[in-house]
Formats: structure tokens, C-alpha cells, sequence
């Protein structure tokens, strides 16, 4: 089996576009066209890895190469697709672009129409709101309300006094609004808006959030879940900066100065048994669960929000737990940085 690997960051946008013909913004191509190689990392060496420019991929998996280790790797640009035998596809994630984009390139081994449409319904933010709910023990906090007009963000605004706004499909950092007090003309907009767009958005209770963390995860044909690893990153004004990466048990050991090493397993345990009914014959591959550390309202300790975002595709999550551990792992992380391009860094803190 030869698989072709494909990076395609924007597949937030497009798949809240929901066009085939989706053109990303500047920064979305940008990071696709500096990190393309990055699948080089977990692909196979008689797989191809599609990028804009391969002799830059070249370089760029030699540098971070030298940093992590790595075999050698097949690169290949667009205008090589239709001369290559190819089994399979791995994108990013899927959406109606990048199968339309795969298409006119002559590749056929790519998913239906009406499985793109699974996909994309499966990555409302509603079914996240679903899992949550299935999710909640002691010890852990989280509600998610669908709304359909303004009258539930109103009304959920007044009981709980600040709260934060999703549009059901967005990237990280763009379609969530803060809110609190009381409804401006300016959220007002935005959310009637998102509505008219994609006919609701979610509602959603702030919470105090004292850490980032996620857990990664990938689903078979069949509907069975498979547990990959903790994911411990960063974010900066909602927007990810970088990984940590350790062994497991070491992120364990972080979590556990904050909550109860049970209450992560329980997590874990519930998102498998709910994910396999959810997700059969409809979505196979990588996923992930992003979750949060929330300060008690009293100050007193501290919440597990099990289920913050659900990513139906690959994550920088997966990304990390795919570069082996160092053995002084407590001082480094993987980092996007943006100087004149965007690379990733394996580096000490």
C-alpha cells in the first residue's frame, strides 16, 4: 500500500465553507506551503508527501531531520500526482477542497461526495456538545447549548454571565466570541451572521482555565478507537504555539499535580466507548479531544473540562507524539515560529 500524505492546515476553513473551489487566506496557504513536509515525520519510505516546492521540503525535513532522526522520504508536487500509483490518501483532514483539489490532479483513491458530507457533520461543534455530556463525572465541568437564535445566547448570557460563542465549524482562534455583561451591537451581528451561514452556533459557559492539554486518538473501519497519547501544548491568544514533548508518563505526572490520575483514564475510557458508535463507517483515522484544566469557581482546586473541541483529522497533537521523546524531554518542545517563514522547532525552553 503506498499512501500519498497531504498538509492542509486550512481544512478548517474549507470545511466550514463547505465549497469545493475554497481558496484559503494568505496565512493558510503560507503555512502550507512552509510546513508541507511535515508528514515526512510519520510516513513510510515508499510513500510520497505532496508539497508546493520539494526541493524547500528537501531542506526544511533535512534540518528538522537532523534534530529528531528519520529516513529519507519521497516528495512530490502536484503535476506528478497523475503519473504516481497511489492506494491511499492521508490528508490533514478532509473536506470538499482538498477532494475536488485531489481530483483534478488525477487522483482517484480520495472519499464520496456523501462521505465528505459525513465528515463535515460529524465535525459540528453540536456532536462535541453531545460527547461532553456523556462525559461528565466528578471532578469534571463542562455545557455546550446549541442555539439557533439570539433569545438562548441572551438567555444563557444572563445565567451565567459570561460566556463564550462558537460558530459549529471553525479553525483555531477564529469563530469564538467572548462575552460578558450584556449582548453588544457588534456581537449581535457576528452571531446573526454565523447563523444565517451555518444555521447556529454553540453556547458555551467561561471558564477559568489554568492549562491546555488534549488527547489523540485514531478510529478504524470497523469503529475501533485506538488510543495514541497525551497531547500537552500552548496556545497564544487561542492560536497554538507548541507541543511538549515527554514520555507519557511524564505528562501524567504533570497533569496530576492539578487533578486525579483517575479522572484522565476515566476520560479516556469514555471517549473511546462513545466514539466507536458515533464515528462508524463514517470516519476512519486520526482524531483528537481537546481538553482544559479549570480553577474551581471557589478557588479551591481545580476541574477536568473533558471536551472542549473535538479535531476530526490530524493535529499538531499527533504531530508531537510522532517525534520521539529526549531524554531530558521536561526541557523541550516543538514550536511553530514564524520569521521570514514558518518552520517548526524542536527546542530546550
Amino acid at each position: 500500500m503506498v499512501t500519498l500524505y497531504v498538509f492542509n492546515p486550512e481544512h478548517d476553513l474549507a470545511l466550514a465553507s463547505n465549497l469545493s473551489n475554497f481558496t484559503a487566506p494568505h496565512a493558510g496557504r503560507r503555512l502550507r506551503s512552509d510546513l508541507g513536509y511535515l508528514p515526512a515525520i510519520w510516513a513510510g519510505e515508499n510513500d510520497y508527501i505532496l508539497v508546493d516546492h520539494v526541493d524547500m521540503a528537501r531542506k526544511a525535513y533535512a534540518r528538522l531531520r537532523a534534530r529528531i532522526g528519520g529516513g529519507p522520504r519521497q516528495f512530490v508536487d502536484k503535476n506528478q500526482l497523475s503519473h504516481l500509483a497511489i492506494d491511499e490518501v492521508s490528508p490533514w483532514g478532509w473536506d470538499p477542497a482538498i477532494r475536488s483539489f485531489l481530483l483534478r490532479h488525477g487522483v482517484g483513491a480520495v472519499p464520496s461526495d456523501p462521505a465528505i458530507r459525513q465528515i463535515r457533520d460529524l465535525s459540528h461543534r453540536e456532536h462535541a456538545a453531545a460527547v461532553l455530556a456523556q462525559l461528565q463525572c466528578e471532578g469534571m465541568v463542562g455545557q455546550s447549548v446549541k442555539a439557533d437564535g439570539l433569545d438562548t445566547v441572551v438567555e444563557k448570557l444572563n445565567a451565567w454571565g459570561r460566556v463564550v460563542v462558537k460558530a459549529p465549524w471553525s479553525s483555531s482562534g477564529r469563530g469564538i466570541r467572548f462575552i460578558e455583561g450584556t449582548l453588544n451591537d457588534y456581537h449581535s451581528g457576528w452571531i446573526r451572521n454565523v447563523i444565517q451561514r451555518q444555521g447556529s452556533v454553540m453556547v458555551e459557559p467561561y471558564y477559568n482555565k489554568v492549562k491546555d492539554f488534549g488527547m489523540e486518538f485514531s478510529i478504524d473501519e470497523q469503529g475501533g478507537v485506538h488510543y495514541l497519547g497525551l497531547s500537552l501544548f500552548h496556545t497564544r491568544n487561542g492560536a497554538y504555539t507548541g507541543n511538549l514533548i515527554a514520555t507519557e508518563e511524564e505528562k501524567i505526572d504533570i497533569l496530576s499535580r492539578y487533578i486525579p490520575v483517575d479522572l484522565i483514564a476515566n476520560a479516556k475510557e469514555k471517549i473511546m466507548a462513545s466514539f466507536g458508535p458515533m464515528c462508524q463507517k463514517r470516519y476512519r483515522g486520526p482524531f483528537g479531544v481537546d481538553m482544559m484544566i479549570v480553577a474551581r469557581p471557589d478557588g479551591d482546586g481545580f476541574l477536568l473540562h473533558p471536551c472542549v473541541e473535538i479535531n476530526l483529522r490530524r493535529t499538531m497533537g499527533h504531530v508531537a507524539l510522532a517525534i520521539p521523546p529526549f531524554a531530558d524531554c521536561y526541557a523541550r518542545v516543538m514550536q511553530i515560529a514564524l520569521t521570514d517563514k514558518y518552520r517548526i522547532r524542536v527546542r530546550k525552553t
